[in-house]
């Protein structure tokens, strides 16, 4: 079963990707959803075996390098943490497998596309159950780069691949490092050595790995390949509305503990922000700007309510799914005696804030206000089939109940369900206690506080005072506040001119002076020429003078006999000899 877990999406991928022309357009959906469904249903199966009743299972395929001690296995590993992190992959890709079919129907790559989808499927499965994450990057890569008749897809695809090529190098040099230190990359082995081992050598490997963990989520500082696939500006600052959604990401890497994290990252409000945004796009004719949308709250009663939905999850709204994993990381990366946990406190509220000021701005832009885009838009805008609906109302129920439900299990008081892996806390989880009755009451409202402040300031500003809201975007102040970010506080800026300029500078310089100068003539060109020139040399030496052969002759012998005797001499004397030798060569006697 478990094995199936990790198969049938390959499966799916190879029918739809190879034998496409065979099985047709509906074959491929019919196949390539049923089989991640199956996928999915395999995967609660292992989660209520693995994870509820803490039976890990390890499944060991082969050996990949066998070399004396050092032995690393093909393996997959279930537990805890791994079906905990296998039912938001599958549950979302099932949807949107599922919804792509309603998406995507008139395009003509439909086959290859669904091949795409259910390889990158296969590829988190497999970066979720064992040590492979090469691949995810190259997925990110074909899809991103679908449309490749398209310049920004072209660039956006390179830079998702380039970027994820950074992490993978971190996440390499973390492998290796472990390989020297704990010589294997057996879950089991190196978390029974670890507390063994010095902390500053642990904590440069988990920097190394968190590194190529940070590229693939696109936490800040690798993540430019993200805004790039979606071609956005800041969240506030940006007219696209899937542009504005890309944003909403980072706060899993807050967590300051891991479940914390994990409860967040496995909240799936974010996929239906994302469909919810593809569903409007899709009832108003690929149209992406959404000062073109306004009130179609009427015409997409559905998308409007889920939308909602989602936004409320994402700001943490009381007793939502995100109120139980947002919150309860902003509570407890409050330290009050420490100043890096006050400082990461503030700027997690100031994030929450921008969240909710987005999140207000795309609902009412393209819900609430008038309506500002062509007749021709609202005629022919619908709510989408039932291949479009029902992923949106399955993750409309997973951000209203999922927290509720999930909370015990994952961050309760007691809860002993990561007590299998790397994740264990002491079930007493003391610093939940600390959060509980520690932290004082205005330091808990106030996230609730700032998201309800900054609603109601956007939308009585943008409703009621519209020209102070204009005056300030033309004010000095804020029209570089606006190109701040606009630009995303300049890092592609910074990378393209300092990072990526210096690297190409760099390797052309390195082109011309070694690869085809220092290297050439060291090489290829200078062995060429050297042999050309010492065979020229000798081939001189045949004068047809008999004197001259005499003259070698002489040489010849006096080398011999002085070869017994050379050990006594210095060094120097061979030198001469060959110096005498090339020099003769220069003799031009002339023929009579």
């Amino acid at each position: 079963m478990y094995l199936l877990i990790i198969i049938l999406p390959l499966l799916g991928s190879i029918l739809s990707g190879f034998f496409g022309r065979k099985i047709g357009v509906s074959g491929s959906q019919i196949i390539t959803t049923t089989l991640v469904i199956l996928t999915t249903l395999l995967a609660i199966i292992a989660y209520i075996e693995v994870g509820l009743n803490n039976i890990p299972v390890s499944i060991q395929l082969f050996r990949w390098v066998d070399s004396e001690s050092l032995n690393i296995y093909w393996a997959f590993h279930f537990d805890a943490l791994t079906v905990s992190m296998l039912l938001p992959v599958l549950v979302v890709s099932s949807l949107v497998h599922l919804y792509s079919i309603g998406y995507m129907e008139k395009d003509p790559h439909i086959q290859r596309f669904f091949s795409y989808l259910s390889l990158f499927t296969f590829m988190m499965v497999v970066l979720v159950t064992a040590d492979n994450y090469l691949l995810v990057g190259v997925c990110s890569y074909l899809l991103v780069n679908f449309w490749y008749t398209r310049i920004a897809a072209n660039q956006s695809s390179i830079s998702a691949l380039l970027t994820n090529r950074v992490g993978d190098c971190f996440l390499t040099i973390g492998m290796f490092a472990l390989l020297l230190v704990f010589g294997n990359l057996d879950y089991a082995t190196v978390f029974s050595l670890g507390p063994y081992i010095s902390e500053n050598v642990v904590t440069l490997i988990c920097i190394c790995l968190l590194i190529g963990a940070m590229a693939k989520s696109s936490q800040l500082g690798l993540h430019v390949w993200l805004p790039m696939a979606f071609v956005n500006a800041e969240g506030c600052f940006s007219i696209d509305l899937k542009k504005s959604l890309a944003y909403k990401s980072g706060y899993q890497v807050e967590g300051p503990t891991p479940v914390s994290a994990l409860i967040h990252a496995a909240t799936i409000y974010k996929a239906l922000l994302f469909l919810g945004a593809g569903s409007v796009i899709h009832a108003m004719a690929d149209n992406q700007d959404f000062r073109k949308y306004g009130g179609l709250r009427a015409i997409l009663p559905l998308t409007y309510s889920v939308m909602v939905i989602a936004s409320l999850s994402l700001v943490a709204f009381p007793f939502l799914t995100g109120f139980y994993s947002k919150d309860l990381i902003l509570e407890l990366s409050y330290g009050q005696y420490y100043f890096s946990s006050t400082a990461v406190y503030f700027i997690a509220i100031i994030g929450a804030t921008f969240t909710t000021a987005y999140s207000v701005k795309v609902l009412y832009l393209t819900f609430l206000t008038s309506p500002n885009g062509p007749l021709i838009s609202y005629k022919n805008a619908h709510e989408g089939d039932l291949y479009l609906c029902i992923p949106l109302i399955v993750l409309a129920l997973f951000s209203i109940f999922f927290g509720y439900i999930a909370k015990d299990i994952y961050v309760g008081l007691g809860s002993n369900f990561f007590a299998d892996n790397s994740l264990f806390i002491h079930p007493s989880h003391e610093i939940a206690i600390d959060a509980e009755f520690s932290i004082s009451t205005y330091y808990k409202l106030l996230p609730f506080a700032c998201t309800i402040i900054c609603t109601l300031l956007a939308v009585i500003i943008s409703e009621f005072s519209p020209l102070l809201l204009m005056d300030f975007k033309y004010s000095r102040l804020g029209y570089n506040t606006f190109v701040l970010f606009n630009q995303r506080f300049f890092v592609e800026l910074f990378y393209n001119k300092y990072i990526s300029g210096t690297v190409l500078t760099l390797a052309g310089k390195t082109t011309k002076l070694l690869d085809r100068g220092s290297l050439e003539l060291i090489g290829p060109y200078g062995l060429e020429n050297g042999l050309l020139y010492l065979g020229k040399n000798i081939s001189s030496l045949d004068t047809g003078v008999i004197t001259s052969y005499a003259l070698y002759i002489l040489i010849g012998l006096t080398f011999y006999i002085s070869i017994p005797y050379i050990y006594s001499f210095d060094n120097s004397l061979i030198l001469v000899m060959l110096y005498s030798l090339f020099t003769l060569t220069e003799l031009k006697p002339s023929r009579a």
